[in-house]
């Protein structure tokens, strides 16, 4: 026994000792390369001819670039990421170790400027929708500056007349999934597990609890908030908290509101507007209709631009092929 361990240390040792010269040498080479503006890419990398590269672009090993991909200027793959069918990443993104990016498919895949494909995370990939004709064009479209965190899934659209987008400046945290057709605005934090059925659609600054579940179809308006674990089948309003099982409204997202530099006349004036609509003091007086239309032409609130805001997008939510407000709890106020 003895005898084996004296044998294997010093192996060990020596394996350790190359690897890390290796490594070494690997790493002095692509800092010298970017210091001078050009491409590294890995030999043991495989990347088709006719790939368009950018300058400063680093490719890691084992790393595969698939002959319509285009790469701007500063792009990063980190080991064993990959970039398949028609794609294009604008400059300074960065694929994490694992992260694969478009399909062999019609249509394309479009990554703006300065976003992060998280570790494992699949990006434009064929949908899950039984109706996805193989051979039709499906598109994804991608704005600047986001962050989609490991294991996330975002897929291209079912049909060639839509298109799944994202905007700019979102944070999309592990484990999410967008699915086809989705419309995602900007500046919005999705928290780990926050799954969104097809078609859906999600406004500005919106912010989800972690486990979050949204139907097909749903749209989640600006500065709202979804509580975590809940399981969202209506409208989500502008400005709105819901939370729970089939979520329901919990009132208004003060603290989003107050992040986001909303004034205190503002937030007054739309939690006034909430209550006359979501907790009359009297709910055998009027329908949920006439109380909208009571606030819509009250002189106070009507004038609010904030409060004409999630008026129109309440009613909206009523409107042809949406899904209705979320439910609430009619309650006295007094």
């Amino acid at each position: 026994m003895n005898s084996l361990l004296k044998f294997r240390r010093p192996l060990s040792s020596s394996l350790t000792s190359l690897s890390l010269q290796r490594l070494s040498t690997t790493l002095h080479y692509v800092f010298e390369e970017k210091k001078e503006g050009t491409s590294f890419i890995h030999p043991t990398a495989i990347v088709h001819p006719n790939a368009v590269i950018g300058q400063g672009v680093s490719v890691g090993p084992l790393c595969t670039i698939g002959p319509s991909a285009k790469l701007g200027n500063g792009c990063q793959m980190h080991p064993s990421s990959h970039i398949f069918g028609n794609t294009e990443l604008g400059s300074h993104c960065v694929l994490m170790t694992g992260a694969v990016v478009g399909d062999e498919l019609p249509g394309h895949t479009v990554i703006g400027c300065n976003n992060i494909i998280g570790h494992y995370a699949v990006v434009g990939i064929k949908c899950q929708d039984m109706k996805y004709k193989l051979g039709d064009e499906c598109f994804l479209d991608v704005g600047d500056n986001n962050e989609i965190r490991e294991f996330t899934s975002i897929h291209r659209s079912s049909k060639s007349r839509d298109r799944t987008v994202i905007g700019d400046n979102n944070l999309i945290m592990g484990s999410c999934h967008i699915a086809h057709d989705c419309k995602i605005g900007n500046n919005n934090i999705f928290a780990n597990t926050t799954l969104l059925a097809g078609h859906v659609i999600v406004e500005d600054y919106v912010h989800t609890g972690g486990a979050t579940v949204v139907h097909q179809f749903c749209y989640i308006g600006s500065f709202s908030f979804i509580g975590g674990g809940s399981v969202v089948s209506q409208d989500v309003p502008k400005y709105m908290m819901v939370s729970g099982d089939r979520a329901e409204l919990r009132g208004l997202n003060f603290e989003g509101l107050r992040r986001c530099g909303f004034q205190v006349t503002e937030i007054k004036s739309l939690r006034t507007a909430y209550r006359k609509i979501f907790m009359p003091s009297n709910t055998n007086s009027m329908g949920f209709d006439e109380r909208l239309s009571e606030v819509e032409h009250n002189e106070d609130l009507g004038s609010v631009p904030a409060v004409c805001s999630m008026l129109q997008s309440i009613r909206d939510s009523f409107t042809e092929n949406r899904r209705g407000v979320c439910k609430f709890r009619q309650w006295s106020s007094s």
